[in-house]
């Protein structure tokens, strides 16, 4: 059934009528995924990794127009120092492989999260992608690295509070298009459908004030295990949804 759906999903302009136009992941499941095998958590990540893979690979093939993916939290850093520096790797081997591929694909990357305080070589890592794919014009991979929802709402309000302090701003000129265009993901569209694999049904602080109406979809699969039929039957969710952001009644969002 998923192989006949991922199909049907990428045929004709009408079922892409129903596509969201920008989905975002919350990856979570590595380390449990690793332990009911009985290996070690980076193991997880490592499988977690090609996961990621091939996840993008079937969102280019649909043409989704941007994807944002949970990498890294600020909450992160806590985890034993060995896992840290073992995740960092992975991002380290997964730029050095995987960019020149993606800028081939025409994929623009942009990061979102706070850059104080990274190790230098992560944050040239970061600034590689970003300039690498800069002028390109396909999908927008948005990858959230020592991100929180929280503290990139704390960073907004302290550059507003200080325009308004440096008489560049009054305070009745806040309103809510001011404030996201402080935020990390200004200019870009707030996601239609978010995905959480694990089985695990919260946020974890991640895109707080853009999921204000984005429709979510909660899978009991760890993400290692994530397949491109998990992705369709989760896309199928969101086409079954009537999304009336506060109204009575509307009609599907389209691309």
């Amino acid at each position: 059934m998923h192989d006949a759906m991922s199909s049907s999903l990428t045929q004709t302009d009408e079922e892409r009528r129903i596509l969201p136009r920008h989905v975002a992941f919350i990856m979570d499941g590595n380390g449990r995924w690793a332990q009911q095998r009985g290996l070690p958590r980076i193991a997880g990540h490592r499988a977690g990794v090609e996961s990621l893979r091939k996840t993008i690979g079937h969102a280019l093939k649909l043409k989704l127009e941007y994807l944002t993916l949970f990498s890294f939290s600020s909450e992160n850093w806590s985890r034993p120092a060995s896992e840290v520096d073992a995740i960092m790797g992975l991002l380290r081997r997964f730029v050095r492989s995987d960019l020149a591929e993606l800028n081939a694909k025409n994929v623009r990357i942009k990061i979102i999260g706070s850059r104080d305080n990274l190790p230098a070589d992560i944050l040239n890592y970061l600034i590689e992608a970003e300039n690498t794919t800069e002028a390109n014009t396909g999908m927008t991979l948005i990858v959230a690295f020592n991100y929180g929802a929280r503290d990139e709402i704390c960073r907004a309000t302290q550059t507003i509070a200080h325009k308004v302090a440096n008489g560049e701003l009054s305070p009745d000129e806040i309103d809510e298009a001011l404030l996201g265009s402080e935020l990390d993901t200004a200019g870009l569209p707030d996601p239609d459908l978010l995905i959480r694999t694990s089985g695990e049904s919260r946020l974890s602080n991640f895109l707080l004030w853009q999921s204000a109406y984005t429709e979510f979809v909660f899978l009991d699969v760890f993400w290692p295990d994530f397949a491109e039929g998990d992705f369709d039957q989760a896309l199928e969710h969101f086409a079954k949804r009537d999304r009336r952001y506060g109204n009575v009644c509307s009609t599907q969002s389209v691309v």
